[in-house]
Parts: structure tokens; sequence; C-alpha cells
């Protein structure tokens, strides 16, 4: 019994280890992915204060906001993107999804739409059939 009991025992330890490490890994994990993506957005600002209208860099900073939950942000970005350069058909896409993901169906489905009347204005048919059916999903929702 005692022996038992000193096995019993001895198994409850090196579970216990084993979960420590475990938990130890994915917290090192979470903050190693948590920095990359902190470098990531500080790279990128530090880019834009040199080209501060590059649509490429507000882009690639925007999708990185989006990573991060921070909606907003990613946002004004886009919008200022398409302001600016209405034929950056990416960011239509991506601006409509963030919408979307927020509930506001109606501007998404603008956007998706003023996404497909640009790239049929540059003749981009594989952007314009993704934005459409994007568009289409969501209407008939």
């Amino acid at each position: 019994m005692l022996e038992n009991l000193k096995n019993h025992i001895f198994w409850v330890v090196i579970l216990g280890q084993v979960v420590d490490v475990y938990f130890l890994t994915l917290e090192r994990r979470i903050l190693t992915h948590n920095n990359k993506n902190m470098e990531r957005v500080e790279k990128l600002l530090a880019y834009l204060n040199v080209s501060p209208n590059d649509s490429f860099l507000q882009h690639a900073l925007a999708l990185e906001y989006i990573k991060e939950g921070k909606d907003g942000k990613a946002r004004f970005l886009f919008e200022e993107i398409l302001k600016r350069e209405p034929s950056y058909v990416g960011s239509y896409y991506h601006l409509a999804k963030l919408l979307e993901r927020n509930g506001e169906t109606q501007a998404a489905l603008v956007w998706y739409r003023k996404g497909m009347d640009a790239a049929k204005a540059v003749n981009n048919r594989k952007a314009y059939h993704e934005l459409e059916a994007a568009w289409e999903d969501l209407s008939y929702e």
C-alpha cells in the first residue's frame, strides 16, 4: 500500500512538472508571437515616417493592426488608402471583411461593390471575382 502511494505521488509530481513546462512553453510562444507582431508594427511605422503616403506600407500596417485587434486603426488606414488611391484594389476586400466582422453589413456591401468597380476599371479579373463572391455571400445571408 505504501509503495503504491509513493508510486502515485511520484507520477503526480512528474505530471505536474510536465504541465508546468507545457504552460511555460506556451507562454513563451505567445510572448514571442506578440513581440514579433510589435516588431513588425514598429518597423512599418518607421518606414511610414520616411514615406508616409506609401499605400503598400499602410496596407501592411492595417493588416498588422487587425491581428492585434485594433480594427479602428486598421479601418482608418484602409479608408485613407482608398481615398488617396482608389485603384489600390486589395484594400477594398480587407476593409469590407473588417466591417463584415464588426456587424456593419451594409457598409461592407458598399465597399465590396466599390472594390468590384475599381477592379473592373483596372482590369483585375481575379480581384473582381473575389470581391463579387464575398459580396454575394454576404448579400444572400
